[in-house]
Parts: C-alpha cells; structure tokens; sequence
C-alpha cells in the first residue's frame, strides 16, 4: 500500500478509476480500514487472501468487509472466503458502487466496518 489518509471518511463519489473522500481524490483501488484510507495495489481480477493483510491485521477492529468489485459484483476465490472465514471477518461482496452506499451507510451507523474498493471505470 502507498497512499494513506488517516480517519474513517465517507466515500463522496467514485467512478473514473478512482475515489473522492474527505475533499481529496485518489486514483485507484483503496482500502478504507479504521486505520485509514489506504491505496490498494490489489489485482481486482485476480484477488488472493495476501491482497487482504491489512484487513486481517485490524481484525478485533472489523466485523464486516464489504468488497467491491468494480462495475460488476464478482465472487472472489474460495481460499479469499475461508481466510475471512478463518478469521470471523464476514466478507459480502458487491458491485462497487452498492459497496460504497453500504460503506457510508454502516459507517454512519458506528458499525465496525471496513472496504476494499476495486476502481470502476
């Protein structure tokens, strides 16, 4: 990861292959974790459990990731669903547009809650 934003923003817009949050935009896929917003170098095409280190390293801080997957929701690779099983981290898996709206949703409600965002076009 290289980017970073400290805080738990909403997401404002996204599209274009990016992100707006807190006045600022980023180009790319992000991961917004309690820690912060972070730049995700991940593969949207081809996720594996490593692409998700961040998340498992803030576990006691997330009960729900929401993945979005662009501009089409896909399931990602069954050994990227046991290690969310593994770690009692459900994993719900959208389109990235329905993920940003359940994100900002869920985040004004105080839940513990996290994304990984891919960037649609």
């Amino acid at each position: 990861m290289t980017a970073f934003f400290p805080g738990r923003p909403q997401i404002d817009a996204y599209g274009a292959g990016g992100f707006r949050f807190a006045g600022m935009s980023h180009r790319g896929n992000i991961l917004a974790l309690p820690s912060g917003v972070h730049g995700w170098d991940a593969d949207g095409d081809a996720l594996m459990p490593a692409d998700f280190a961040a998340v498992f390293a803030q576990k006691d801080a997330i009960d729900l990731l929401l993945l979005g997957t662009g501009h089409a929701m896909r399931r990602p690779p069954k050994d990227v669903c046991q290690a969310f099983a593994a770690r009692a981290i459900m994993l719900d898996c959208m389109d990235t547009g329905a993920a940003v709206a359940t994100y900002n949703l869920l985040l004004g409600e105080k839940r513990k809650v996290a994304a990984a965002l891919v960037a649609a076009p």
